[in-house]
């Protein structure tokens, strides 16, 4: 009997925490008498991995957080290739060319709500998507080594690479809310962080390879390095709860869109996007607007994603702990100190390194709140699945992301203000600065709401 207990709270356990395991009409009274049967299975095959902590969780979790690294970090390193692109041959003075990196970011995170309610849905499709989604990444990136115009570089370096990427990325959100519970927070800060890190290595990379090879040769490098790395990861991106265990859902239940808790950090979440991407995508471009070179341009990205590790990180092992405003609070003050004092008055490398190390920090961990915020939304609404709070999260994000591409284009088109104002402000990207400091201030609104009893 006390052997049945210990598997029955397994059971319990796994049933309660678990985002894909939902059998209501198993009830834990129906469970023991099942485990006591003497024609039910043996009690081992109930038995589950532990949550938050083991072999298994750790190894999943090191797994995501290198396919965060190479899925995500390409991207989010799409400084480098946009400082190229505007000054080499067959692009040079092309328009929309920020809007490739825009777009594959942003259609990364828009496309999460029908991936991840497909997944819901037909959980058998689960373990075919981080594998297809990497081919297709590959694919996408072989294409686009014979781009010869913008458009062919949105269509498949941004829309292909963001489709690929999606399907890639899919199963290890939704397996996360398998594996932790108590430490998810910390846990998809660590994964978050891989982005940081890629972030590290990638744009000096990229900058040296497309300086001396051209961007042709440099895309199709890139596709089999991602292969190569990506592929053996495979086997350890898997569900804690068996797949023959998890319940189709015909339906998905989205009321919680309704509720006042989502609609304003949702809001919130949407403004910060707005600005949160444009300093990683022009801090090059404005680096070497002031006197630096293309080596110490990419530098720019690489401290502002070094800072955005230990931000994901610290931000993910303190939202566990407290409340999610307050984690927005301290991302919100630190990111609209950094974008008005720091960058807004820079005019040498020195203090623009400096606000790359605060941006990362705090704007950089951001979405590290995100559990916080999945959390807080589930108390309210009790029926809302964690994984698709994140999925309308991340929508929302893309939302931010994909208007901030030809927005920024206009906030910068013909230098306006350059020479009408003192510092960083005169520079030509006064407006740009202006923009994402505002958005940066507004996206930790969701205070007030906290206020007022929504949050």
């Amino acid at each position: 009997m006390a052997s049945s207990q210990i598997e029955l709270h397994r059971f319990e356990d796994s049933h309660q925490t678990s985002g894909v395991w939902q059998d209501q009409s198993h009830t834990a009274s129906d469970a023991e008498a099942e485990l006591e049967s003497p024609n039910s299975p043996t009690p081992h095959e109930f038995s589950l991995p532990p949550v938050d902590g083991g072999k298994d969780a750790w190894l999943f979790l090191a797994a995501c957080f290198v396919i965060e690294a190479l899925v995500w970090g390409f991207p989010f390193t799409y400084g480098v290739f946009q400082d190229y692109y505007a000054t080499h041959e067959p692009f040079a003075g092309s328009r929309n060319i920020a809007v490739i990196g825009t777009c594959a970011m942003g259609i990364m995170y828009l496309d999460l709500p029908i991936i991840f309610a497909v997944l819901q849905i037909w959980p058998r499709f689960r373990p075919y998507c981080t594998g297809v989604g990497l081919f297709i990444m590959c694919l996408a990136l072989a294409l686009s080594s014979f781009a010869t115009t913008t458009t062919h570089l949105i269509a498949s370096q941004g829309i292909f690479y963001a489709i690929g990427g999606s399907l890639a990325y899919s199963p290890c959100i939704i397996y996360m809310d398998e594996w932790f519970v108590k430490r998810k927070g910390l846990a998809f800060g660590i994964m978050w962080a891989g982005t940081g890190l890629a972030g590290v290595i990638l744009p000096l990379a990229m900058q040296v390879f497309l300086e001396k090879y051209g961007y042709k040769l440099t895309l199709r490098a890139w596709a089999v390095a991602l292969f190569v790395f990506t592929a053996p990861l495979l086997y350890f991106v898997k569900p804690r709860v068996p797949l023959s265990q998890s319940t189709q859902s015909r339906r998905i239940d989205f009321s919680f869109l309704n509720t006042k808790i989502f609609g304003i950090l949702q809001a919130c979440n949407v403004i910060e996007a707005l600005g949160f991407f444009l300093p990683s995508i022009y801090l090059p471009s404005y680096a070497r607007n002031i006197g630096a070179s293309s080596v110490e341009s990419a530098l720019t990205v690489v401290i502002f994603n070094v800072a955005s590790v230990f931000g994901c990180i610290a931000m993910g092992s303190i939202v566990d702990k407290y409340h999610v405003t307050t984690c927005i609070v301290i991302s919100t003050i630190g990111s609209t100190i950094g974008i008005f004092v720091i960058w807004g008055f820079s005019v040498s490398l020195a203090p623009l390194y400096v606000f790359c190390i605060i941006y990362g920090l705090f704007a950089g961990s951001f979405t590290s709140t995100y559990p916080g915020i999945m959390r807080a939304v589930q108390k309210k609404k009790n029926s809302a699945e964690p994984v698709m709070v994140f999925a309308c999260l991340a929508a929302g994000r893309g939302i931010g992301n994909v208007v901030s591409g030809p927005l920024s284009e206009i906030l910068i088109r013909g230098m306006p203000w350059k020479g009408q104002g003192g510092f960083g402000y005169g520079s030509g990207y006064g407006p740009l600065i202006v923009f994402t400091g505002v958005t940066a201030f507004f996206g930790g609104a969701s205070v007030l709401g906290r206020r007022v009893g929504w949050v």
